[in-house]
């Protein structure tokens, strides 16, 4: 019986109790006989912590799956078979930044969309292919699967400005969106299947399937009073109007708020952000009550408390993947991938978040067609944004990166966009050393 070796890069992260709950639950078809957990100096006690539960889980399983840790992340890729990165370049404390800094302008600040989604994908690209270019050396033959945000953004990123094929974004929305739809139906998860097509927290479900048999009507009239059902925890529940579901005529996602109801989002962050709360201090608590948690030598599970970070389905969407590319299981799942024609109206080599067989040679996203009227024109438009974006975290060029800001559309001001983009490279100069020169600038001549 073949087994694996699997390296996950982040691993001190607050999440990686879900991917080992995953990888036990599955080991009798999934047999992990190592899994690497890396991280750097600074998650050196995160790592410990984590490293720690993950053996007293493992050993209470009573699987034979080795647990190693380590801050060398060459020793760790070694022939590996998967590698996860699950990173988050400068911490939650970057994270704040990319949600304070746009508000203070009017803007909305928020992890993957907007000013600070592009912040992040700044910070995280570079850093991205630095793994590529050990995995090429090291690992050539591993699948990277990528649960860092902007997943999408990374993904585009990849495909398009590396020579490295292997490479799947994942995300856990979509499976939340899923299990959402099955608790309105108020039935098995496995009975529903959701056709979705679109980009990373911009995807729209396109049909619903309960039992091979479309009910997408029926699912659009009961999200009027039941939306929450496919709500995430880090987004703010809004309800959704019938006309608009109605036109629209697909499944929205819980980020689709921050495009679809700017004016109500941004007021609420505006309010929290007067007291000094942001998505990234509550999740900062959660992260201290979490590692409390983690220390205790008695704890051998995932505790409950883990669904309040936002990482729920997590593991599933993760280990599914991982799981059927091992067995080429030839089942649907929603990853980021290479467009090759499955959503007509976008670039046949950019990246997209799509329903895809998932075979041992890698995801064969489904033909889409054309997306909603309603849907093409905002999407039409990220992408552009995605593109520009990665332009700029290559090029460490101050005009590509002012031409990404203007573009998005939670920006979409020349003025505004300026102050935001000068003050978050300012902000975030640590991590963003292909703008070592822009910044330097940028210090003498404010």
């Amino acid at each position: 019986m073949r087994t694996y070796k699997i390296v996950t890069i982040g691993g001190g992260s607050s999440y990686t109790p879900e991917l080992i709950e995953g990888f036990i639950r599955r080991y009798e078809e999934l047999p992990v006989r190592e899994l690497w957990l890396v991280d750097i100096e600074e998650g050196r006690e995160k790592l410990e912590i984590i490293t720690a539960l993950a053996r007293r889980m493992v050993k209470k399983a009573g699987v034979p799956m080795k647990i190693h840790a380590t801050l060398n992340r060459r020793e760790a890729l070694k022939d590996a078979d998967f590698v996860t990165t699950q990173l988050r370049v400068g911490g939650l404390e970057a994270r704040a930044l990319d949600e304070s800094i746009p508000l203070k302008h009017g803007l909305i600040g928020q992890e993957t969309n907007g000013a600070g989604g592009m912040f992040k994908a700044l910070r995280t690209i570079p850093v991205i292919f630095d793994i590529i270019t050990d995995c090429r050396e090291l690992c050539p033959d591993a699948w990277i699967i990528n649960f860092t945000n902007p997943a999408g953004l990374v993904t585009e990123a990849v495909l398009n400005h590396s020579d490295w094929d292997r490479f799947i974004g994942v995300c856990n929305l979509p499976f939340g969106m899923e299990m959402g739809v099955s608790k309105i139906l108020e039935v098995e998860k496995d009975r529903v299947r959701v056709h979705m097509a679109g980009l990373n927290h911009m995807v729209f479900g396109l049909d619903v399937l309960l039992d091979g048999t479309s009910v997408k009507e029926e699912v659009l009239d009961l999200m009027v009073t039941q939306s929450s059902a496919l709500n995430m925890k880090n987004v703010m529940d809004l309800p959704w109007s019938p006309e608009f579901l109605k036109g629209l005529g697909a499944i929205p996602c819980a980020y689709h708020r921050y495009y679809f109801q700017k004016e109500e989002m941004l007021s609420h962050m505006l309010e929290d952000f007067s007291r000094g709360s942001s998505r990234a201090t509550e999740v900062m608590e959660v992260e201290r009550t979490l590692f409390e948690k983690y220390k205790d030598v008695n704890l051998e599970d995932k505790p409950e408390e883990l669904e309040k970070r936002g990482g729920a389905y997590y593991s599933d969407t993760a280990c599914n993947l991982i799981s059927s590319i091992a067995n080429d299981k030839g089942d649907i799942q929603v990853v980021n991938t290479r467009n090759r024609g499955a959503i007509a109206s976008l670039p046949y080599e950019c990246a997209v978040e799509v329903s895809s067989v998932i075979t041992k040679n890698g995801p064969v996203p489904l033909a889409t067609g054309y997306l909603p009227v309603g849907a093409e024109g905002i999407v039409q438009q990220l992408k552009s944004f995605e593109k520009l974006t990665c332009e700029a975290a290559l090029s460490g060029k101050y005009e590509d990166a002012f031409v990404a800001m203007v573009t998005n559309p939670l920006v979409q001001s020349e003025k505004v966009g300026r102050l935001v983009l000068d003050e978050l490279l300012l902000a975030h100069e640590n991590h963003l050393p292909q703008f070592r020169d822009v910044i330097e600038n940028l210090r003498k001549n404010p």
